[in-house]
């Protein structure tokens, strides 16, 4: 986990003030209200569930390994993560980066949902728009295994299980279908279209669904600025529209109109709506609004002054201390934690945890964008700091090692070892086209000679919506005085590489296989 030694309470109150600006520092107990966004983290196409007193949440990774994280929480405001149900991306060499890439493909809206009678979660997905992968654990934690492979795309899909633990996934892209799986979940016994989304919406696709009051509800979303909602009597329909929202102003200043994502009923009976608001170049991170159902059995959002609320009163919820989304990790423990994602799949002999992070070198390339084995990490909104300690003692001639500022457009700070010595150098303009090749391999734009083997680097980066935000790279020989290095890089803000940007970790070599660096501690931390 992000904190491996046993947190005291301290540690929980400030990683309350840290995720909720609405806590009251120094208190887990039960607030007056709760501030949008909830987390402001990159967890995109989110799928919501409640498994007795815990809320669960799935997200999409898209080429990050493993992938689909779950996080977890006790009062819909305060999450932590859990685990991930796709240990590897398991679906060709592309993900392995071996043959090819697999950027903006892999693990993206997918379904989540709990079994009662057999006590087991269930995730699936549509990979690469063939086949539907279907994993599945008695745990969030895991172990996740695959449980079956479906040939066929459930494109956007939700899963619903009913009363009488029958098995149903809608999905579609403006024609919405249900499938009914076999009792063990491992096959189709039947699919349906049973919508067609009216010229005049244009697209409906993220379908989520549920069952309510006897009804049963497809919950979908047109992107980017609206929801709707289809209502049946029988799971095949027929069912009739009505649209939740449409351009609703959303809470956070530059970013979207919130919309995806899933509805989830508390304990208490309440209703909620957990959605993502596209907010780039960060990604999309999750908003939560209450909402009440009319007398016929519609949902309806409650908004605050025509808009989203940026605060809503506290869930009637009693929050529980949860490990805390930033801080400290000095790898201490056996593996990763989960809120550490892979640049696709790792070569796992080619890096150790333990007395903390050994990563070898495990490609020769000149391409970032080709290394294997370079670790990612969420950025924490509207602006947060990553710092990471490296000993680069075991560095040899050519390896290129250092933190980055990772999407389609990139920049990192780090160490070039060539010809028996270091230098410290900026790196920008690491960049892709549209078809996630990569168009350049980055410009040295600052250096300077680095006797020592052991640097902390350091990236500070503002991810508030909107053009011109900026990443600035400082560095320190003793982990206290950072000099600022290089000019700021200005961050891509378009959308269409889904994933916003992350800090990452990387390792690779220019020459030859065989060097080493260890990443000591890293650390994220909020203004």
């Amino acid at each position: 986990m992000l904190l491996r030694r046993l947190w005291t309470v301290a540690a929980v109150l400030v990683a309350a003030a840290g995720l909720v600006q609405a806590a009251p520092a120094g208190s887990v107990r039960a607030q007056a209200t709760y501030n949008n966004p909830v987390l402001w983290q990159d967890f995109a196409d989110i799928d919501i569930i409640r498994v007795n007193d815990a809320y669960y949440y799935s997200a999409s990774t898209m080429h990050y390994s493993p992938g689909a994280p779950v996080l977890r929480s006790y009062d819909l405001v305060n999450w932590e993560f859990a685990g991930h149900s796709v240990p590897k991306l398991d679906f060709g060499a592309k993900y392995d980066l071996s043959g090819g890439r697999g950027y903006v493909r892999g693990i993206w809206a997918s379904m989540f949902n709990h079994r009662k009678s057999n006590n087991t979660f269930y995730w699936g997905g549509c990979v690469d728009f063939a086949n539907t992968h279907l994993y599945t654990a008695s745990t969030v934690e895991g172990p996740w295994q695959r449980h079956a492979t479906i040939n066929k795309c459930y494109y956007d899909a939700g899963m619903l299980i009913d009363d009488n633990d029958k098995m149903y996934v809608a999905y579609g892209n403006t024609n919405i279908s249900v499938a009914e799986l076999s009792p063990d979940g491992k096959s189709e016994v039947r699919s349906q279209q049973v919508f067609t989304t009216p010229s005049n919406i244009g697209t409906l696709e993220g379908a989520r669904f549920y069952k309510r009051d006897g009804k049963y509800y497809i919950f979908l979303t047109r992107p980017a600025n609206g929801q709707y909602i289809l209502k049946a009597d029988n799971p095949f329909g027929p069912y009739t529209l009505r649209q939740v929202l449409l351009d609703l102003p959303g809470p956070i200043q530059g970013g979207g109109v919130p919309h995806q994502g899933g509805l989830v009923q508390t304990q208490n009976g309440q209703w909620y709506y957990l959605a993502f608001v596209d907010a780039y170049p960060g990604g999309r991170v999750p908003a939560l609004a209450p909402v009440t159902w009319t007398s016929d059995g519609w949902p309806q959002v409650q908004t605050v002054n025509g808009r989203w609320g940026a605060t809503y009163p506290f869930p009637n919820l009693t929050p529980r201390p949860v490990k805390p989304m930033i801080g400290v990790d000095t790898f201490t423990g056996s593996a990763l934690g989960p809120q550490w994602e892979w640049n696709h799949n790792p070569d796992t002999t080619k890096y150790t945890v333990g007395n903390g992070l050994r990563l070898q070198t495990a490609t020769v390339t000149n391409d970032l964008y080709s290394a294997r084995n370079t670790l990612t990490h969420r950025i924490q909104g509207p602006s947060s700091t990553a710092t990471v300690a490296l000993d680069l003692s075991a560095m040899r001639d050519g390896d290129r090692s250092g933190l980055a500022m990772l999407r389609d457009s990139s920049a990192w700070l780090g160490i070039k070892r060539d010809g028996g010595r270091n230098r410290v150098v900026m790196v920008n303009n690491l960049t892709m086209d549209g078809n996630w090749n990569t168009t350049n391999t980055g410009t040295e734009v600052a250096g300077a000679d680095f006797a020592g083997t052991r640097i902390w680097l350091r990236a500070n980066a503002d991810i508030r919506p909107g053009a011109g935000r900026q990443a600035k790279f400082s560095y320190s020989t003793d982990g206290v005085n950072f000099v600022p290095f290089g000019p700021g890089f200005t961050l891509n803000n378009n959308w269409t590489f889904f994933m916003g940007y992350r800090f990452a970790v990387f390792n690779h070599a220019t020459q030859a296989l065989g060097g080493a660096v260890t990443v000591q501690r890293f650390e994220l931390s909020t203004p």
